[in-house]
């Protein structure tokens, strides 16, 4: 099959869609190019073209469109210009000249066979369904509401006269969609062939059932929108999915605009002339006159004739689409519908720009011109299934709120918020784990049984934009800076230096002046605590092995007890109160293994001494994951809900729990857990007790036999080996 790339749209699509990006100002074609062909579609379906298939018949042309865009798109202004401008001369053409034309025709061709089957006279029945006619109304071309009795009417009208077509054009669908549901069933059934099951009446002296008429009447619908008044999370957007499952899916073309400012850089002048142009104008009217020649009674019925080469490329296509179908999970259907009938779109669009050239046959230039424009439709139908759902939405008005929220402030402003406490809270679940796959957190507390929510777009950590401050004194001067990880050694080596993980308003040093966001988590060990066991930095070099960090020593630091300062840059820059921030590191605190200066830890506004003989570990693994230790948010409340799972287990033990949990490597862990006891002076008993209670913890334990064969044998050798080179010294 043809490579699409290297196709160009229709003439018709492409110089159009070039007129209207000119005067709307806005250059987004591919939400232009669909609109330009359902009016193609109209003005084909309108004179009642057709395409001869010599595998299906005979198949009307008309299209379903919907387009989508944001404000400011020229949704309505183009719309206008396609309406009066375009193809104004072919409707005035159509509704004044053609239609009475040929109606009056068709009338006798009904009226001719009923005077025979009831032996009346010819001009007698002509009368009579002259007068059903007139009864029907005037002829609508185009309305954006309608009861399902009018479109019945209308249609009705349209089967008598033999020509024209019933043409739908909604804006602001968003608003517009629950009221016109029922009129798309209608157009539902209409769309393949234009057939329509007659509803039934019930007869009566004030209303008579008029004689059925049996025929086609090509139906065209444009439906306009916003996407944040459709996509509301409410019933709207509800339906709008509802009614693309049933069969719109497969039956439209779709187009999902942004505006694309044209000119941008240019003067006043050179845009004014450029609105102005009289070539674009000229060209305007030479497609206006075109189409309206269109219009003419001797291209009604215009028959386009399929041939066999096309029709066998048209099926490649299809096999193609077919393919790609069946690769989409079991559960896609409604992806898997609109892929799978794209062919039928593609062939209707082609028999329009084929009526457009005036060709009695398809060639393969009009086949993938219109391919081409219906993968676009597809590209946009994608985006348009990949809208923002309701809990996204939810977590990002959330997050950009500066104040805490309650769900009165909630319902106030926004319109998808359920009121039901069920529904609430699948909304703020759903919300809150979408938050944490992108960025976001949301943190909830309650006070005096009112919720209070606030959340936080969160920023990623660049290693070579740690922030910190810094000053030579006490509590004044502190600059902010953001500084590389690999500098860092520098800063704590400067001789009688401070620096902080925060900075303060006015440089002052101070924890009610602190400017919210930091990325940096420093903890003091000094091992002074005699009721808590030593941790030598070896040891915690160890531990820490798989994140970044960073230790220095202090300046009473010994070989013997060591005293240290451990920085651990965190994969977000994190913005929590005061109160919040205290909690946040005691978190971090029982989720360390070894002990550190609590007091020390908990103060935002803390400051670090630098150390100019200081020695300095650096270690580049992974960043610290924090969104567990946040205050108030779900996967804080699910930690501390594990904890307490384990609350007669020591954090030392808890740390080899997670990281078995996380990687699985039970042997590996398990190891390093029982040498890690080894370097604390335990003997082999102790050891093996404490092993084979962890190992006991596990879902899928290894067992005392495999703990015997493996972990305890190399702590038995390692103790061996300790005791021999003791001897021997």
């Amino acid at each position: 099959m043809v490579d699409l790339s290297t196709v160009p749209h229709h003439k018709a699509i492409e110089e159009i869609t070039d007129l209207i990006c000119a005067r709307v100002r806005n250059m987004d074609r591919a939400f232009f190019r669909p609109i330009v062909a359902y009016h193609l579609m109209v003005a084909a379906a309108t004179m009642r073209a057709q395409v001869n298939t010599l595998d299906r018949g005979e198949i009307p042309v008309n299209g379903y469109v919907i387009a989508l865009s944001t404000s400011g798109s020229g949704k309505g202004f183009s719309g206008n210009i396609l309406k009066n401008e375009i193809f104004g001369d072919f409707r005035k053409t159509f509704t004044q000249y053609t239609l009475p034309h040929l109606a009056e025709a068709s009338l006798w061709k009904h009226a001719i066979p009923r005077a025979a089957q009831k032996g009346t006279e010819e001009q007698l029945e002509f009368d009579k369904i002259s007068k059903d006619y007139e009864n029907t109304g005037e002829y609508v071309f185009s309305f954006d509401d309608a009861h399902t009795s009018a479109v019945k009417q209308i249609r009705d009208k349209l089967l008598m006269a033999g020509v024209g077509s019933i043409n739908f054009v909604v804006d602001e669908i968003g608003s517009n969609l629950e009221k016109i549901a029922p009129t798309m069933a209608v157009f539902l059934e209409l769309y393949d062939q234009g057939y329509a099951e007659p509803k039934l009446y019930m007869n009566s002296a004030e209303r008579k059932r008029s004689v059925q008429i049996e025929g086609k009447t090509p139906a065209n619908m444009l439906l306009f929108g916003t996407p944040s008044k459709l996509f509301d999370g409410g019933s709207a957007e509800d339906l709008f999915y509802s009614l693309l499952n049933t069969g719109y899916a497969r039956r439209c073309l779709f187009a999902l605009g942004q505006p694309i400012p044209a000119h941008r850089g240019a003067s006043d002048a050179d845009i004014f002339d450029n609105l102005c142009n009289p070539v674009r104008a000229a060209q305007m009217q030479a497609w206006a006159d075109h189409l309206a020649g269109l219009a003419d009674p001797g291209k009604f019925g215009w028959t386009v004739d399929v041939p066999r080469d096309v029709g066998i490329e048209l099926l490649a296509y299809q096999h193609r689409c077919e393919d790609l179908a069946r690769e989409l999970p079991e559960t896609d259907d409604v992806r898997h519908a609109e892929l799978i009938h794209r062919y039928f779109k593609v062939l209707k669009l082609a028999g329009a720009f084929a009526f457009v050239e005036e060709a009695l046959t398809l060639t393969k230039d009009h086949l993938w011109a219109a391919m081409k424009l219906v993968e676009e439709s597809g590209v946009a139908f994608q985006a348009v299934l990949r809208r923002e759902r309701s809990y996204m939405k939810l977590a990002r008005y959330i997050a950009s709120c500066d104040e805490e929220l309650t769900h009165a402030d909630l319902t106030e402003e926004l319109p998808f918020y359920k009121s039901g406490q069920a529904a609430r809270a699948e909304m703020f679940a759903d919300a809150r784990a979408w938050g944490y796959k992108h960025h976001i957190i949301i943190k909830r507390r309650l006070v005096d049984e009112v919720e209070f929510f606030s959340g936080e777009a969160l920023e990623e950590t660049s290693l070579d934009r740690l922030h910190l401050a810094h000053s030579d004194h006490f509590a004044e001067g502190y600059t902010p800076e953001e500084a590389p990880f690999d500098q860092l050694d520098k800063l704590v080596t400067l001789p009688d230096y401070n620096w902080t993980a925060h900075s303060f308003e006015d440089g002052h040093r101070l924890g009610t002046k602190v400017i919210p966001g930091f990325n940096l988590a420093v903890f003091d060990i000094d091992n002074e605590d005699k009721n808590k066991p030593y941790i030598s930095r070896d040891a915690v070099h160890q531990l820490m092995e798989d994140y970044t960090f960073m230790t220095y020593t202090t300046k009473r630091h010994t070989p013997e007890v060591n005293r240290f300062r451990l920085i651990l840059p965190m994969n977000y820059r994190l913005k929590l109160t005061l109160e919040e921030y205290r909690e946040f590191m005691k978190s971090m605190m029982s989720w360390l293994p070894f002990p550190v200066d609590q007091g020390a830890a908990v103060d935002i506004a803390r400051k670090w001494a630098t150390y100019e003989k200081a020695l300095i570990q650096v270690n580049q693994a992974e960043l610290i994951d924090v969104l567990s230790f946040i205050p108030r948010t779900k996967r804080n409340e699910d930690r501390t809900k594990e904890l307490k799972k384990l609350g007669n287990l020591d954090a030392y033990e808890r740390w080899f729990l997670d990281k078995i949990s996380q990687d699985g490597n039970r042997n590996n862990h398990m190891l390093r857990y029982a040498m890690s006891l080894v370097d604390q002076g335990m003997s082999y008993a102790v050891i093996e007790g404490k092993v084979t209670a962890l190992d006991a913890r596990l879902s899928d334990p290894l067992g005392s036999e495999e703990l015997r064969r493996s972990v305890l044998v190399t702590v038995a050798k390692r103790l061996q080996n300790t005791a021999s080179a003791s001897a021997a010294a």
